[in-house]
């Protein structure tokens, strides 16, 4: 019998042995429980291991400054494989082309991206890239679906009105169908992407690595102003009005 006012007994007040034992049972559970968590989600990894988006990194084109004979020659080279699978591949023409000849120059192969620049002299463009199912329409309309992305930004918030207005002249002209595309993406095998490098309205062919995928690459096309580098044309001349 405890006498009155002795120190209360921690085991009386707190469960003593039995609390004790609680709590390592408690505790062994949890590190059961995480062990197997672990477990199943290691074999989920296994089982179901995260898909391989293919390559992100890769570039179609010239790079910035880059030495035009050293990038036809890196182009040259990336058509040297002998697979027999299907390759994303960049097509820099020689002179801009307007969107109803396109499928002329692309070897029967389907075509992924239309790439457009409105020619102005001594005035910089945009350059816009239009993706495009695999039919002819829509090939043909692309050049207005670039205008309208054109007009879109023109009539945002820009404070630079020259740049404005290179806007405006640059989708009124393709909205009349002007030759303004200067590069295509197709996509077809190394021997028929060979072929095409022929064409006298084709000035590079470049082609990605097989497991390249769609979207996950860089353009940048060859433009017919660049002759001895990559390098941006001046932006001094007077923007015309239509």
């Amino acid at each position: 019998m405890r006498e009155e006012g002795s120190p209360s007994d921690p085991a009386d007040e707190f469960g003593g042995d039995t609390a004790s034992e609680g709590g390592t049972v408690r505790m062994l559970t949890l590190l059961v429980v995480a062990v197997v968590a672990v477990g199943f989600f290691a074999v989920l990894g296994i089982l179901n291991p995260p898909r391989d988006l293919g390559v992100r990194t890769d570039r179609l084109g010239p790079e910035n400054a880059e030495r035009v004979s050293d990038y036809l020659a890196r182009a040259a080279d990336s058509l040297a494989d002998e697979d027999r699978d299907d390759h994303w591949a960049l097509l820099s023409f020689t002179e801009p082309l307007p969107p109803d000849q396109l499928s002329a120059h692309a070897g029967g192969l389907r075509i992924g991206q239309v790439l457009y620049q409105v020619p102005i002299p001594r005035v910089r463009t945009p350059l816009t890239t239009i993706p495009v199912p695999a039919n002819e329409t829509a090939i043909r309309n692309s050049a207005v679906s670039a205008a309208g992305l054109m007009r879109s930004a023109s009539t945002g918030d820009l404070s630079d009105e020259r740049y404005r207005r290179i806007l405006q002249v640059s989708a009124d002209r393709l909205e009349a169908g002007c030759a303004c595309a200067v590069a295509i993406v197709v996509r077809g095998p190394v021997d028929r992407l060979r072929e095409l490098g022929a064409d006298p309205a084709i000035r590079a062919v470049e082609a990605l690595p097989a497991d390249a995928v769609a979207g996950h690459y860089g353009v940048a096309p060859l433009l017919p102003e660049h002759t001895e580098a990559v390098v941006p044309g001046p932006d001094d001349g007077p923007v015309p009005a239509n």
